[in-house]
């Protein structure tokens, strides 16, 4: 019998937090189902495998990011949407990166996948930004590339605990966003 009350969504953001304490790579449907409190055959009730749990632990984390993304940035152009497109980015995976890493480690299955919208989101949201600098359309997907490649090497760098040098994070931070936004207003 179901616990009352859990749901495939509740046993996906569960899954997600849990990912979030332990690191996604160590998240098993035995850790999860203890953490819930059930035996691990239940879990197949609300998800088909781990690699299902995984892939909607993805969709999810895809989308709370491409929403704070997008949510920050709402008003903003140029170097201050470069700013907080970056923080957001920055701020959600030190919060989430269990998930985070779920939405870099999957990929997607087919057309109808939810996945792809939900990363898009995302990626609207960092193109929106780069829309503030006047890129010529053909220089649009290599500066997205470069912007997320950089966002994401700072933030999961900075999550891993890779920054060991004595030196003010925020401040390689800053300088890391104005490098950006000169080399963006300099195409």
């Amino acid at each position: 019998m179901p616990r009352a009350g859990l749901t495939p969504a509740a046993v996906v953001e569960a899954g997600a937090s849990l990912a979030d304490e332990i690191g996604f790579a160590q998240l098993s449907m035995g850790v999860l189902a203890e953490r819930l409190g059930i035996k691990t055959p239940s879990l197949y009730r609300h998800v088909d495998s781990l690699a299902d749990l995984a892939h909607r632990i993805a969709i999810l984390a895809m989308t709370e990011l491409g929403d704070a993304v997008r949510d920050a940035t709402q008003g903003r152009a140029g170097g201050d949407a470069l700013i907080a497109a970056a923080q957001a980015m920055r701020t959600y995976v030190k919060d989430h990166p269990g998930r985070y890493a779920a939405g870099n480690a999957a990929r997607s299955t087919g057309p109808d996948d939810p996945l792809l919208a939900a990363s898009s989101r995302l990626l609207a949201s960092l193109s929106a930004v780069l829309r503030g600098y006047q890129l010529d359309p053909g220089q649009e997907i290599h500066a997205l590339r470069m912007l997320r490649s950089m966002m994401h090497g700072f933030a999961t760098l900075e999550a891993a605990g890779g920054f060991q040098i004595d030196a003010d994070v925020d401040e390689s931070f800053t300088w890391m966003i104005d490098l950006i936004d000169q080399g963006l207003r300099a195409e």
